[in-house]
């Protein structure tokens, strides 16, 4: 067993994940569902250990023992890229390695709304992509910025950890940037990024107070900024970002977010009846109207302004799992499984 060939047995079965644990067999995730790799035995402490090593830098060995965790990109030739984290568990080495395949799809190859072409020509502002782990924010964003990358001459900068798809410079020029390697924190590569002449800058995930204030204050000086939340819907986003800040300044934050927020797409993959996953969108539009309640923390009135302006574009995460039903593409048990309002979609099948 070596690590090239479980890379490509997880390229060749269009798996999304690859698990090694000490005591377990290597571990694919397929379609959202994680999968044993049949032919294979459990890896004991040592093959964990040489798997692991053999894509590890002599730095970054050195990170993983003073840290105990470290997060990495690594690239299988030309092939495909791999989000890698290696962490410890039970005193024992363990890793968890995401595909990044090297082709970026474009929006509609990914099925994601027709709105979402809308964020591409926007001049400024703030655009967030939320969801759970693993259901494919990351990608939406390289759709999006591949596309603004191919339409528009702009200085676009990416600040990740790790670095996940590759951009080639296309009509725009493209600055990525990577934790650890390029620069020594968020905070500062974002307070940076405003000194490197941007036109568009995507934080790989805002994470606490420090980046959300940098982003917000990048999107504020007429920029725009795209980045990702683990929030399940629009209302909980707005809410999580301003609850992350001292009270004293949060009436200054939700007016800096209704000025700055364009849109939030929230997101899930739904698995399909006949293999492969579906996306499942909650799509707010910042109106004037968004905008206001934005300001005046009327949050809890956001979910019925998607239910009143699907002529604008937005759509609400039971809508779309409802027509992905009545296209064919999920099953009405899993659209029940993912709905944050079942009650709602109910009522849709009825």
């Amino acid at each position: 067993m070596n690590i090239q060939q479980l890379l490509e047995e997880v390229i060749k079965r269009n798996a999304s994940d690859l698990h090694l644990l000490v005591g377990a067999l290597p571990s694919l995730r397929i379609d959202g569902s994680l999968v044993p790799m049949e032919g294979y035995d459990a890896v004991t402490e040592e093959v964990v250990t040489e798997l692991i090593n053999s894509i590890l830098t002599d730095e970054q060995k050195e990170i993983l023992e003073a840290n105990r965790e470290i997060d990495f990109s690594f690239a299988l030739g030309e092939v495909a890229r791999f989000r890698v984290n290696v962490y410890h568990q039970k005193g024992y080495l363990a890793a968890a390695l995401r595909y990044i395949p090297t082709q970026i799809r474009t929006i509609s190859e990914l099925n994601l709304p027709s709105i979402v072409n809308t964020f591409v020509t926007l001049p400024q502002g703030f655009v967030l992509v939320t969801g759970p782990t693993g259901h494919g924010k990351s990608t939406t964003l390289a759709a999006i910025i591949n596309e603004i990358n191919e339409s528009r001459a702009e200085h676009i900068i990416t600040i990740e950890d790790p670095i996940e798809y590759v951009f080639p410079h296309k009509r725009s020029l493209i600055s990525q940037r990577e934790l650890h390697l390029d620069t020594h924190s968020w905070d500062i590569a974002l307070r940076s990024a405003l000194r490197e002449d941007p036109d568009v800058v995507l934080v790989g995930e805002m994470r606490d107070l420090e980046t959300i204030s940098a982003a917000l204050t990048i999107a504020e000086t007429g920029h725009l900024v795209f980045s990702t939340l683990h929030t399940n819907s629009a209302a909980s986003t707005i809410n999580r970002i301003i609850d992350v800040f001292p009270e004293h300044q949060q009436a200054q934050v939700r007016s800096q977010l209704a000025m700055t927020l364009e849109a939030v797409v929230s997101q899930r993959l739904i698995p399909g009846i006949t293999g492969g996953r579906y996306p499942a969108t909650e799509i707010l539009k910042v109106t004037p109207a968004v905008r206001n309640l934005i300001r005046e923390g009327k949050t809890h009135q956001i979910d019925n302004a998607i239910l009143t302006s699907q002529e604008l574009g937005m759509m609400s995460l039971e809508h779309s799992l409802y027509t992905l039903v009545k296209s064919g593409h999920i099953s009405r048990e899993m659209a029940m499984q993912h709905t944050l309002r079942p009650d709602e979609l109910s009522r849709m099948f009825s």
